[in-house]
């Protein structure tokens, strides 16, 4: 299980960091908020560790842009025990649960262990246009029921047009989409990630709409 650590603190990150090693998780660290997205748009994380105190911004901010654009990766707060209102304010933003710190590192992997569990128990509907299915809940994606391997910017993509079947999307809401609305991105990546998308699950899946942006499905009036 590949997990992210957001915490600045570099002792308590090593410690943690350690303990789910040893306990069979792989993990990645970013010591600051700029490092959490930037991690968060380039990976799938099983869960997410999330300090709310962060250099370069709030775990609250990174929390608010993963739900944004529709990520619902588990995300454990961690947070000092007096801090009532980050508690409320983190669960109340999307966060599944909270540790609080200082905390036993066999809690810690109950409560990933729970988050990740439930999760998984989730009934997410199935998004179907013609041969191509995504199941949000697996980050499964078939083509005449064959699985279809993705990169991770290429399924946020192709997840942004299919729930809005028959609408146009613009390149601006697919690069929101993929990366939070960051602008430092190629003008021409989002035409990279269709044009994959095209080849690998057919080129009538998603049309281009000149000088708009692209649809999937006919056009809704």
């Amino acid at each position: 299980m590949h997990l992210l650590l957001v915490e600045d603190d570099d002792m308590l990150a090593e410690a943690v960091r350690d303990g789910l090693q040893r306990a069979g998780y792989t993990v990645d660290r970013a010591p600051d908020a700029p490092a959490a997205r930037l991690a968060l748009t380039d990976h799938a994380y099983h869960a997410v560790l999330l300090d709310l105190g962060l250099p370069g911004g709030s775990g609250l901010a990174v929390l608010q842009g993963l739900r944004a654009r529709y990520d619902a990766t588990p995300v454990l707060i961690i947070t000092a025990r007096d801090q009532l209102s980050d508690r409320i304010h983190g669960l109340d933003a999307g966060a599944d649960d909270y540790v609080a710190k200082p905390f036993q590192l066999d809690e810690l992997c109950a409560r990933l262990r729970a988050v990740v569990r439930r999760s998984q128990g989730r009934v997410s509907p199935l998004i179907s246009h013609g041969k191509v299915c995504i199941d949000p809940a697996k980050r499964v994606v078939t083509r005449d029921g064959e699985p279809v391997s993705l990169s991770v910017h290429e399924y946020r993509t192709l997840l942004a047009l299919m729930e809005k079947r028959g609408w146009v999307v613009t390149r601006d809401q697919l690069q929101d989409a993929v990366y939070g609305g960051s602008s430092s991105i190629e003008s021409n990546t989002i035409a990279v990630y269709i044009h994959q998308l095209r080849r690998k699950l057919g080129d009538d899946l998603i049309v281009t709409v000149h000088g708009f942006g692209y649809r999937v499905g006919e056009e809704r009036a």
